[in-house]
């Protein structure tokens, strides 16, 4: 049977999850509730995923240390840049093609 969801979203619901808990010291029953409903993820999904007590998080960039700050903020920043240009394209897009649509049909 063919796995519903891909690591790469697993990993992230549960990093969303530990992230909710230490930024809002809530349990992690309704950390869950908050992320499955966010993700549109049933909360007893995202529970089968969550490391056990004493397991390590099963992420992939969890054995590699972590970033400095800096580095961090330069790659968010580099990523924002890349988002942005790739929006301006979008929108231009967009208005070209709507002025498609205005244009009369000729038969």
């Amino acid at each position: 049977m063919p796995k519903k969801y891909d690591q790469q979203l697993r990993e992230h619901a549960v990093r969303m999850v530990l992230d909710k808990r230490a930024a809002e010291a809530c349990s992690q029953r309704v950390a869950m509730d908050a992320v499955g409903a966010s993700l549109g993820i049933a909360p007893a999904t995202i529970r089968n995923w969550m490391p056990r007590a004493g397991e390590q998080p099963a992420m992939a960039g969890a054995a590699a240390p972590r970033e400095s700050l800096e580095e961090e903020n330069r790659r968010l920043r580099r990523e924002l840049a890349e988002t942005r240009r790739a929006n301006e394209i979008l929108k231009k897009a967009s208005a070209f093609f709507a002025a498609e649509l205005d244009r009369p049909t000729t038969r």
